[in-house]
């Protein structure tokens, strides 16, 4: 039997080559609306993949709606010629499941074009910091860290966690909405579970690590999610 961590970075890849058909076939055009273009993608990884399940909502935030996080549910908006827009997917292949995010920019505008480098990067120096401190890191400690790296960067942090564990589908429905299964500010020393303890069976937990970086001012926010592996 496949360990877990093997079978989830398989489902990333596939998730990756879901994302990168998205670019080819140039699916991320002004003019279509959110729900629009939701639903190419989700027809385009049933073309794929030949999947119609996802363990979380489809996400598909353009504009203004680009600041909200997860849990909102806004208006739908029409994807508009200088914009920046962000998916958040979450496809489960052969029960395992996948968790990608990634921001996209129509046109030159510097800010969006910072902002999107700028998630990205920002991931990439958080996973380092993560596999540096794991063995002691609890989920506030890299929280706390996320929220500053934000700063570093010219951003303002985005929503209340910074991401989350992930497994065989469907584990929200066993783990529940536990702040102790979040990234989350409250996750901390009091509750005695540091980011690398097992799970209550003694198997090794695998989180999901999200930045989302915002501006209010400008009314724009990025988002950049995969597996810490």
């Amino acid at each position: 039997m496949k360990p877990a961590l093997t079978h989830l970075i398989e489902a990333e890849k596939k998730a990756e080559i879901l994302f990168q058909e998205i670019e080819n076939r140039n699916l991320v055009i002004a003019g279509k609306t959110e729900r629009e273009l939701n639903n190419e993608v989700f027809e385009l990884a049933f073309e794929l993949f030949g999947i119609r399940k996802f363990w979380h909502k489809r996400i598909v935030r353009s504009g203004k709606n680009t600041l909200l996080p997860y849990k909102e549910n806004p208006p739908n908006l029409a994807i508009q010629e200088d914009d920046i827009l962000f998916f958040d997917f979450g496809p489960v292949f052969e029960d395992w499941e996948a968790d990608v995010g990634k921001t996209y920019v129509l046109g030159n505008n510097a800010p969006k074009l910072k902002l999107k480098q700028d998630v990205e990067l920002a991931w990439k120096e958080g996973k380092v910091y993560f596999d540096l401190n794991k063995d002691k890191l609890t989920g506030a400690d890299f929280f706390n860290y996320t929220k500053e790296l934000a700063k570093k960067y010219g951003w303002e942090y985005g929503n209340h966690h910074c991401g989350h564990l992930v497994g065989n589908f469907p584990h929200e429905k066993l783990l529940g909405e536990d702040e102790i299964n979040y990234i989350h500010p409250n996750n901390d020393v009091n509750n005695d579970v540091l980011m690398s303890a097992k799970d209550i069976n003694g198997e090794e937990r695998f989180w999901i690590y999200e930045i989302h970086f915002i501006n209010k001012e400008l009314e724009i926010g990025g988002f950049f999610e995969q597996l810490l592996s």
